[in-house]
């Protein structure tokens, strides 16, 4: 009895310090979303320790049919690529829409035909089904997580945000490139650990709901007021770091992620669930306050980065559009997305920069996984409402807590998605993972999340 207490202890130990250590490689090496590729192989490889722990915990559990929805959304997501990647007979594939200029290819080469994979970039969709890898090991490895190693882990993205911002204020203050951690990166923008501002704006943004919660959790406890005053600070300095990183996305999102925040803070606080009238004022404050941004944020940015590029992905995405409606039903294949929009891109359009991503994650998606990347989404969606709702009516405690702000959090990076690709990166696909793993557990009883605490709690 006592060698299995201390095996699973042990176990527990090599989960929490498996998931540390993933998060950590994933904010550091995991900034950029293209190039670089022993940087993410490092990420891929510091996932598969908690990977393989988190597996072998969550098959002793005695609550997966709780977890049947979410965790067969994780398999769908990742099954995708292999899907794929699956050879199929020249009778098959060259009946596939947006084959034609393949089948030319081969005809014009005198090259058989012969069994190929439905995706047409099979090397850039293994690399898609690899890149999974992290966020996946994060989901489960928060299912079997202790609840004070998920909150340290919440923790250490907190300090690891808020490090970032630091790193950004000396990125501006060098005035060099000495302190910019990708090659692909202008000097002279706030990136923090990315190659891209737009996406330490999403970092810092799902930073917000946490450090509110666990500022005003105090509140409802004796003692020192230091969360508070730390969640002060961190908002403040949010604030700051989106009107200085210059993402439009950022400080559009800020009001309503803000808002939400401070609701979910008032039930942390323990003043129980926010009224209509609360939810009306703070959600109709933050919706006008954005619309403001909205129209607002563009000029303003614009007179710090006068000569900042032309904003391009809004004239792009019909050429995109047009692109996937072409290879329906099944799409051209993860990662193809550059492949496809270079064999179709008018010759007007033509410049120096490069589009290699749709900056709309749905857009691509529809793109290179078709009608199945469409119910994914809708089956996502689906999840996340039935979560966010039972998270929204529980009780309150620390782990309730960070459910409702895991609620925040994704919906700030679903909204982001519609006009970037924060998700294409293993550092926010990790974090993105890491609340979607907190948000899976709002289908467990209090006792489930913290059966120590209730252990005492009754011993008493």
């Amino acid at each position: 009895m006592r060698g299995s207490v201390k095996f699973r202890l042990g176990q527990q130990g090599g989960i929490a310090l498996a998931a540390l250590v993933l998060l950590a490689f994933s904010i550091v090496l995991g900034g950029a979303s293209r190039q670089h590729e022993l940087r993410l192989a490092l990420v891929e490889l510091a996932a598969l320790p908690l990977l393989v722990l988190g597996l072998l915990a969550l098959l002793k559990r005695d609550d997966l049919s709780a977890h049947r929805f979410g965790l067969g959304l994780a398999v769908a997501v990742a099954a995708l690529p292999l899907l794929q990647l699956i050879p199929l007979p020249p009778a098959v594939w060259t009946g596939l829409p947006g084959r034609d200029q393949l089948v030319l290819a081969l005809e014009v080469t005198g090259i058989p035909q012969g069994w190929l994979p439905l995706t047409l970039t099979p090397d850039k969709t293994w690399r898609s089904f690899l890149a999974l890898l992290p966020a996946l090991a994060m989901f489960v490895g928060l299912l079997v997580a202790q609840a004070e190693d998920r909150q340290r882990l919440v923790q250490f993205l907190l300090g690891a945000a808020l490090f970032s911002i630091l790193l950004g204020a000396a990125q501006l203050a060098s005035g060099g490139n000495q302190l910019y951690p990708w090659l692909t990166t202008d000097a002279g923008n706030v990136t923090g650990f990315f190659a891209n501002r737009n996406h330490l704006a999403t970092l810092v943004l799902i930073g917000v709901p946490f450090a509110t919660v666990l500022g005003a959790a105090s509140l409802r406890r004796s003692g020192s007021r230091l969360p508070l005053w730390l969640s002060i600070l961190y908002i403040a300095l949010a604030a700051v770091a989106l009107g200085v990183i210059r993402s439009r996305a950022g400080v559009v999102l800020f009001a309503p992620v803000l808002g939400a925040s401070l609701l979910a803070a008032w039930a942390a606080a323990g003043r129980g669930r926010p009224r209509p009238l609360l939810l009306g004022l703070v959600g109709g404050a933050a919706i006008a306050i954005a619309a403001v941004g909205a129209f607002a944020a563009a000029p303003l940015l614009a007179r710090f980065d006068p000569a900042g590029a032309p904003e391009g992905r809004f004239e792009n995405w019909p050429i995109v559009a047009e692109a996937a409606e072409s290879h329906l039903p099944l799409g051209s294949g993860l990662g193809s997305f550059d492949t496809i929009y270079r064999s179709v891109e008018p010759l007007e359009r033509l410049d120096p920069t490069f589009f290699n991503q749709a900056h709309n994650d749905y857009l691509e998606t529809w793109l290179e996984a078709g009608w199945l990347g469409a119910a994914l989404i809708i089956a996502f969606l689906v999840w996340f409402a039935r979560r966010s709702w039972t998270a929204w009516r529980a009780g309150v405690s620390t782990q309730r807590d960070l459910q409702r702000a895991s609620t925040i959090a994704i919906g700030a990076v679903l909204l982001h998605s519609a006009a970037d690709y924060p998700l294409r990166t293993a550092a926010l696909a990790t974090v993105f993972a890491l609340c979607c793993g907190l948000l899976e557990l709002a289908v467990r009883a209090d006792a489930e999340l913290s059966p120590e605490r209730h252990r005492r709690s009754r011993s008493r």
